[in-house]
């Protein structure tokens, strides 16, 4: 009877720890997603009407504080009365034309407060959002008239659109190819002069396949260049709060709303729309301006090298450790070292990382085979390939030490009974051992994903950038560029959180970026888990 009470203790007990996780794993995702969200639904926009100057403010509360007299005299505000104060926090944008982004304001200095329903909102690739009644549409100096200013609006913002992704493709896929070219063009003639063949013959050669690449890139930089000044062709004119009107080019806005006049349904499609282009664009001027696609890309890329790379190893390596190495005091401390491995803080693996692949590897080989390049490195510069080995590295011992369990538990009887068959020993490994301890594997893959797809440290001294140009993937061959740095999303939130100018209007982005990175692992992990399952019960049979 007492060892009946102590299990169920002990089953209370372990419920009791498993719901209290799965409760604080609930309370994160919600606390993410609340306040990741408010990035993209649109916040109504107040007028305050001011007893000083500037005489208006316009923009969105973005807090609320409540001070009774104790807390007024403690943050040096005036205590006059007994009343409490009330402190707004205010997000005016506008940030190229004012001096400030957010503003602070107390209900003592307001006369008004308004929501007038023609209030604009614009989302700008670089300036922040901006706030303000819109005045009129303009191609060049000539006013447009229609009789719907904001169908037309909306119309020459989508052929904007439309002419910025044919200009964006021009330059990373024609122009890149052109350049890719003319770059191979001149390593083929390094090596004949090298090679003494660089005669009179193919010197007319060089200099006619050098000439019609030229052509073509200066044809397609015409091209890109008509692109680019039509986009910039119209312009939108926004009054802000003070009366002043500015000129807005329609390339540079992203979208464009009135928040205090939209419905509930036309909220739901601009929260779609605006989470859409957070996933989907890439980065503006900074990284809160923009969306996140080139960090996802890189952030999965990557993950999806490392695993490549470390699950091969830390098979090979379990293998030898539990079925070839045998029991004896060797063995014992590569297993120590092993599991040790495992405790080393990920910034030393990033400067093990940097001097041994990037500086020493990296250096080699361009010593070897891009001498021509040299000074500018090849390889031998922080990239995706040596971002991937050094978490590949880092991660290498949680696959050891779970598969090596996994192999333990499997019953020696099987074993036994494939040599006595006339199985040999390689082909009892194949054919048994290893289709078994598949599970144990990927719980490895799980962990090791896990945790390098969390990693920030190691990465920046290894390949991961603030912004990037061009993606480690393009249309260029060889098609997938290992030498290039990338972005990735758990830097984009430290940089984000840390080293952004305007942290607290990047906030909501902070939340919505981790939230991702949660999800990205989640649903890697869930693959790896539910691939797992079906291996597992495929080979139940046989342990039974």
């Amino acid at each position: 009877m007492n060892i009946a009470k102590q299990n169920d203790r002990w089953r209370w007990l372990t419920a009791g720890a498993v719901a209290v996780s799965l409760l604080a794993f609930a309370t994160l995702i919600v606390l993410l997603a609340w306040q990741g969200f408010r990035a993209f639904w649109p916040q109504p926009v107040t007028l305050f009407t001011l007893h000083s100057a500037p005489g208006q403010l316009l923009g969105e509360v973005v807090s609320r504080e409540h001070y009774d007299r104790q807390q007024q005299l403690l943050r040096g505000l005036s205590a006059d009365g007994a009343h409490p104060v009330t402190r707004y926090v205010i997000k005016t944008g506008n940030r190229d034309f004012s001096d400030a982004d957010f503003h602070s304001l107390l209900d003592g200095e307001i006369v008004r407060q308004q929501r007038p329903r023609a209030i604009m909102v614009l989302q700008r690739r670089s300036g922040g959002n901006a706030y303000g009644w819109f005045v009129e549409l303009r191609e060049g100096d000539q006013p447009l008239t229609a009789q719907n200013p904001q169908a037309m609006l909306q119309q020459r913002l989508q052929q904007v659109r439309l002419q910025r992704r044919q200009a964006e493709n021009i330059r990373q896929v024609e122009m890149a190819k052109i350049n890719a070219q003319l770059e191979a063009l001149d390593d083929e003639a390094g090596q004949q002069r090298r090679a003494g063949r660089f005669n009179a013959e193919q010197q007319s050669i060089y200099a006619a396949d050098q000439l019609a690449l030229q052509r073509q890139f200066t044809l397609q930089a015409e091209r890109l260049a008509s692109l680019l000044n039509d986009s910039e062709r119209d312009a939108l004119i926004l009054r802000d709060a003070q009366g002043i009107e500015h000129r807005i080019p329609l390339s540079q806005i992203v979208h464009a709303w009135y928040p205090n006049s939209m419905t509930l349904s036309q909220q739901l499609s601009h929260f779609f729309q605006q989470l859409w282009h957070f996933l989907s664009d890439s980065s503006g001027a900074s990284q809160s301006e923009g969306g996140v696609f080139p960090a996802i890309f890189g952030t999965i890329l990557m993950v999806l090298m490392m695993s490549i790379v470390v699950m091969p190893l830390g098979v090979v390596a379990a293998i030898w450790l539990h079925e070839y190495a045998g029991k004896n005091l060797i063995t014992q401390l590569v297993r120590i070292a092993v599991v040790n491995l495992a405790g080393v803080p990920s910034i030393v693996y990033g400067v093990f990382g940097l001097g041994f692949f990037v500086w020493l590897v990296g250096g080699t080989l361009d010593q070897l085979f891009f001498a021509h390049n040299l000074p500018n490195p090849t390889f031998g510069t922080p990239g995706l390939l040596w971002a991937s080995l050094t978490l590949a590295l880092l991660t290498l011992p949680v696959v050891i030490v779970a598969t090596e369990e996994g192999l333990s538990r499997i019953p020696a009887s099987l074993r036994q009974g494939a040599l006595a068959l006339g199985a040999t020993r390689a082909e009892t490994l194949w054919q048994i051992t290893l289709p078994m301890a598949v599970p144990a594997m990927l719980t490895g893959l799980i962990l090791a994903v896990a945790r390098a797809a969390g990693e920030t440290a190691p990465l920046m001294l290894v390949g991961v950038v603030k912004m990037v140009p061009e993606l480690p993937v393009d249309a260029v061959f060889p098609y997938l560029h290992l030498d290039r740095k990338f972005m990735h999303l758990g830097f984009q939130i430290y940089d984000l959180a840390f080293q952004s100018p305007n942290a607290e209007a990047d906030r909501p982005l902070v939340y919505a970026s981790a939230l991702l990175l949660v999800t990205i692992i989640i649903s890697l992990n869930l693959l790896a888990m539910a691939l797992r399952h079906r291996l597992r019960e495929r080979y139940r049979a046989l342990t039974q």
